[in-house]
């Protein structure tokens, strides 16, 4: 089975701040290479990210975050997308089912 990648809508928000996720990699003081290879995926993508041409998944985001010790929301926009941490916890979803 081939996986498709889902593309972002034109016009739709992305599910990071570009600019917060260079804050954040600066302070940690890591070089776009460095989160890249840490975070698990390529540098060319991380540039992509940083300059806001590509749009970093959620699983990215929060490879991105461990990385950067740092909570996934921290390098989110502060509206137009849902919140990763404000994701309920599995074990809640199961007792609402």
């Amino acid at each position: 089975m081939i996986k498709r990648r889902m593309r972002r809508r034109k016009g739709a928000p992305f599910h990071h701040s570009p600019e917060a996720v260079t804050r954040a990699r600066e302070n940690a003081g890591l070089t776009q290479a460095a989160l890249a290879g840490q975070a698990g995926f390529s540098i060319q993508l991380m540039c992509d990210i940083e300059a806001g041409r590509r749009n970093a998944t959620p699983e990215k985001l929060r490879a991105m975050a461990a990385v950067l010790k740092c909570a996934a929301a921290d390098l989110q926009p502060a509206s137009g997308v849902t919140r990763l941490d404000d994701e309920p916890p599995k074990a809640m979803e199961k007792q609402a089912s």
